[in-house]
């Protein structure tokens, strides 16, 4: 047994940090003692880890959503929503690697070909460009996969440098074979990057940021493991 204050010390979070996780579940209830103080074990010590290690992984909020979860879900549920984070993870790199691909393979066509990321274009000149029919360009813009601009009474379709890229993404990678789903979740990764002017450094640096929170995440789970296991 040990006082919140030794928890505190050891763990880096402030003794309010720590009530406040136990209130909400995030770590198991603590014992307490003849004059009304926390008694803190290594178990709470041991869950305020997992606690760290899985809010820099999915973020503080969905952390302590998915612990609270998980200390009350029998064993069989519990393993599997702790799994779910790697799939979730392991899923967003996909999306980035997918969109840094398809960035670099426009980048590394043959000089000798119009370039068409610098400079509005219409939707015939963009379907020339892609070797795509308009009507391809407008399902993609339903599919919410590109988003051009309307200059027209009539709504005449204009496709600015930035939906120019993403059109050019998008038919990188239908050609490679990825459905609908996988292109837009890709897109998506491309739209959400943070600096917009050099989308490849942008989301290169993503696919480092999700390695280093899939291995916060791998190294809660074996703190993760013992504290199940102790509930068997």
């Amino acid at each position: 047994m040990t006082s919140i204050a030794a928890v505190a010390s050891a763990s880096g979070y402030s003794r309010q940090q720590i009530r406040d996780l136990e209130r909400l579940g995030v770590i198991p209830p603590a014992e307490r003692g003849p004059n009304g103080y926390r008694r803190f074990t290594a178990t709470h010590a041991r869950a305020l880890r997992v606690y760290r290690g899985v809010a820099a992984a999915i973020g503080p909020v969905d952390a302590r959503r998915v612990l609270r979860e998980t200390w009350t879900l029998p064993l069989a549920e519990a393993a599997a929503l702790l799994g779910a984070l790697h799939v979730g993870l392991a899923r967003e790199r996909e999306q980035a690697e997918a969109a840094l691909h398809a960035l670099r393979s426009i980048h590394a066509e043959g000089s000798g070909r119009r370039r068409t990321d610098d400079v509005a274009l219409t939707i015939a000149e963009l379907g020339d460009a892609l070797g795509v029919r308009a009507s391809t360009l407008r399902f993609w813009e339903q599919e919410g996969l590109v988003s051009p601009d309307r200059v027209t009474s009539r709504g005449a379709r204009s496709y600015p440098p930035a939906a120019v890229r993403e059109a050019r993404i998008v038919a990188a990678l239908r050609a490679a074979g990825h459905g609908i789903p996988a292109v837009r979740s890709t897109i998506d990764a491309v739209r959400g990057s943070a600096d917009l002017g050099d989308p490849e450094r942008a989301l290169a640096q993503r696919i480092e940021a999700l390695a280093q929170r899939t291995l916060a995440l791998l190294e809660a789970g074996a703190d993760a493991a013992a504290l199940l296991r102790e509930r068997v």
